[in-house]
């Protein structure tokens, strides 16, 4: 099992300009939006890491930007890294979807597409999950629903 010390060290020789936050709870790593496919390739792949679990992928709306969370685990190593990937663009707000690495992440997406409006390039089926096509993102920090009194 690495350290949140060794597991820093892999990401920022994988991504250099990965910022490593301290004081979190678990080991983390905020990364450019164009890295998240690669690393999370290397990070699945390497024999020091074997990140072969997605256990959880979310979204924050900070009103200024979203930020993509996803929960990495070695189901050989138990060690746990959390990445995090800032989407600056709210009008439009697109990621790579990690779909081709984790089967599992298909439902994670589409749950994230339906509630916050971020879509996933190259994913394989996305469409809303709970909502209508025309209703607005419920978790965005500026979602309004006028008929249902909804306000956030």
């Amino acid at each position: 099992m690495l350290n949140r010390e060794e597991l820093s060290k892999i990401v920022l020789e994988l991504v250099p300009e990965a910022e490593i936050p301290e004081g979190t709870q678990y080991p983390e790593a905020i990364i450019p939006a164009e890295k998240l496919v690669e690393l999370t390739e290397k990070l699945k792949s390497d024999k020091r890491t074997q990140f072969d679990y997605l256990i959880s992928h979310t979204a924050v709306d900070f009103l200024t930007h979203f930020t993509a969370v996803y929960h990495l685990d070695s189901t050989e190593f138990r060690h746990l890294l959390v990445l995090k990937v800032k989407i600056e663009e709210r009008e439009n707000p697109e990621i790579d979807s990690l779909t081709g690495l984790f089967p599992t992440c298909e439902f994670f997406e589409r749950e994230v597409f339906d509630l916050f409006g971020i879509k996933y390039k190259n994913h394989p089926n996305l469409k809303r999950l709970f909502l209508e096509d025309d209703y607005g993102f419920p978790l965005r920090k500026d979602f309004r629903d006028e008929v249902n009194i909804i306000e956030r």
